[in-house]
Order: C-alpha cells, then structure tokens, then sequence
C-alpha cells in the first residue's frame, strides 16, 4: 500500500468520524492525535531506516488499543482501524 492510500485511509476514517457517530470526547482525541502523528511519518517516509520503525512501533500499539474500544460500539469506525493498521504494517510503519 502506498502512502497516498494511507492518507486515502485516514481521509475516510476522519470522513466516518464527521458523519455523526457519538465518540466520546477522549477517543476521538486519541484519533485526531493518533492521524496526526501517522501523518508525520508519512511525511518523514522517504528517511525511514531501522530505528524509524522502532520509533513508529507505538503506533501500531496505540492504534490497536483504539480499535479495541471501538470494536463494540462502533462497528463501522472499528473494520477502518483495522483497515489502516493492516497498511501501517504493509508499509513497515
């Protein structure tokens, strides 16, 4: 997956956020942060070496950990996390 998918991804998930799904105010904190800093990575992907990958490691942690609260509640929000963490490790983030 490329990086314009990911930010394709991302886009969505934002778009799925937006369309009127009650999110807790701290989990929707989290995402913002957690697309935020997804999005400096992106940006930082031509200089990816190894210790980059052990710096991005938390994301995939912290992304899972979202996806988890939001298995139950919100389905839809949920299968897009998964969405994105399966192209976060395709693209070795």
């Amino acid at each position: 997956m490329t990086s314009a998918e990911l930010k394709d991804l991302l886009s969505r998930l934002q778009q799925e956020l937006e369309s009127g799904q009650a999110v807790a105010p701290e989990l929707r904190q989290q995402l913002q942060a957690l697309d935020s800093d997804i999005q400096k990575v992106l940006a930082q992907s031509s200089n990816t070496d190894e210790s980059q990958a052990e710096d991005d490691a938390p994301l995939t942690a912290r992304a899972q950990e979202i996806e988890a609260r939001f298995a139950a509640d919100h389905p839809t929000l949920a299968a897009s996390l998964r969405n994105m963490m399966d192209a976060l490790g395709k693209m070795g983030i």
